[in-house]
C-alpha cells in the first residue's frame, strides 16, 4: 500500500480521508502535537512538522509515495509595504522532499482560481493565462511554477484550482447578519464556487486520473454573481438580503481584503474535470449546496 501525505490538515483533508482509508497509509503532517490522538483516530499516522521550520521537515524525506499539498501560502516576516510575492511554505516543502532517497511519485495541489485575476466576466479554461492581482494570488502563481518545476523531474504534479469553497460550516452567516454590503446589481462580478465535499472528492480523483503538470478549475456548474449569491444564502437561512451599493460606496464602507473579490469576475469553464478526472458532483449548482448545508445545521440543531 502506498504512503500517502497530507501537507495542511484542515477542513478539505479531513473530507479526505474517508475516500482515502484503505486505499493508501495515509500520513498526516501537523504542527501541533496535540492533535496526535484525532488524527489516529481517524485511521491516519501524524508527523509532527512545520512548514515555517524548514528543520523540523527532514523527516519527511523519502517519507511518501504520493503528497497532498493543501497548505495556503504564509505571510510570516514579510513587509507589509513591499510584500514578498513567493510561497516560502512550497519552497521548503519541495527542498525537503527533494533531500529523500526517491521522490514522491505523485504530488496533488490545491490552488485558487484568484491565480487568473479580473476577466471582466468572460468565460475561460485552463488555458488562460495567468495573470494575478493580488499579493495571496501572486503566492500562489509561484507555488504553482515550483510545483511544476519540481514536476520536471519525474513526478506526476496536478494542480486544482479551486474557487470560493462552500459547506455548512463555511457559509457568509455572520457577515449577512451583520447587513454588510454587496455590489448593485450593475455593477456586480461573476464569482465561481465549489462545495467542500466535492473539492475533496476532485484532489482523490486527482490522485488517480491528474495528469502531469496539468491545472484543472476546480469548480461547479454555476454561473452566478456575488450578489445573487449572498442573496441566495440569505434566503436559504431566513436572514435579510445584504443591502446593494455602488462600487464608490463599498469602498466607504468594506476592508480591502472583501474589496479585492468584488474587483474580479471571471466564469470558468469545468469541463476538464468531468472529462479527465471522470467526476460527477454531489453538489453541481450553488443552490444544491446551499440546501445540504441548511438540512445539515438543522439536524444539528435538533440532535
Amino acid at each position: 500500500m502506498q504512503k500517502l501525505l497530507i501537507v495542511g490538515c484542515g477542513d478539505i483533508a479531513r473530507r479526505m480521508l474517508p475516500h482515502l482509508r484503505g486505499h493508501y497509509h495515509v500520513l498526516a503532517l501537523i504542527r501541533d502535537a496535540t492533535q496526535r490522538s484525532f488524527w489516529r483516530s481517524q485511521g491516519a499516522h501524524p508527523v509532527v512538522a512545520d512548514l515555517d521550520q524548514p528543520d523540523s521537515l527532514r523527516r519527511i524525506a523519502g517519507l511518501a509515495n504520493v503528497v497532498v499539498h493543501l497548505a495556503p501560502p504564509s505571510t510570516l516576516g514579510e513587509d507589509v509595504a513591499s510584500p514578498w510575492q513567493g510561497d516560502r511554505r512550497t519552497r521548503q516543502l519541495l527542498a525537503a522532499l527533494a533531500r529523500g532517497r526517491s521522490l514522491p511519485q505523485r504530488i496533488v495541489y490545491i490552488s485558487t482560481t484568484g491565480v487568473y485575476g479580473d476577466c471582466a466576466g468572460r468565460r475561460i479554461d485552463e488555458t488562460s493565462a495567468v495573470q494575478p492581482t493580488t499579493a495571496r494570488a501572486r503566492r500562489r502563481v509561484d507555488a504553482e511554477r515550483q510545483l511544476r518545476a519540481f514536476g520536471r523531474r519525474g513526478v506526476v504534479v496536478s494542480i486544482l484550482r479551486a474557487p470560493g469553497i462552500y459547506a455548512a460550516e463555511r457559509l457568509p452567516l455572520a457577515r449577512l447578519a451583520e447587513g454588510k454590503p454587496v455590489l448593485c446589481a450593475d455593477d456586480d462580478v461573476f464569482t465561481n464556487h465549489i462545495h467542500a465535499d466535492d473539492l475533496a472528492r476532485l484532489a482523490c480523483a486527482a490522485l488517480r486520473r491528474g495528469r502531469c503538470n496539468r491545472a484543472y478549475n476546480a469548480t461547479d456548474d454555476s454561473e452566478i454573481r456575488m450578489g445573487d449569491y449572498f442573496d441566495l444564502v440569505a434566503d436559504r437561512f431566513g436572514l435579510p438580503r445584504p443591502p446593494r451599493l455602488t462600487p464608490g460606496a463599498a469602498e466607504q464602507q468594506l476592508s480591502a481584503v472583501q474589496l479585492s473579490f468584488m474587483r474580479e469576475s471571471r466564469r470558468l469553464s469545468n469541463e476538464r474535470i468531468k472529462r479527465e478526472l471522470r467526476v460527477t458532483l454531489r453538489y453541481p449548482q450553488v443552490r444544491d449546496g446551499l440546501d445540504a448545508a441548511w438540512r445539515e445545521r438543522k439536524q444539528q440543531c435538533s440532535s
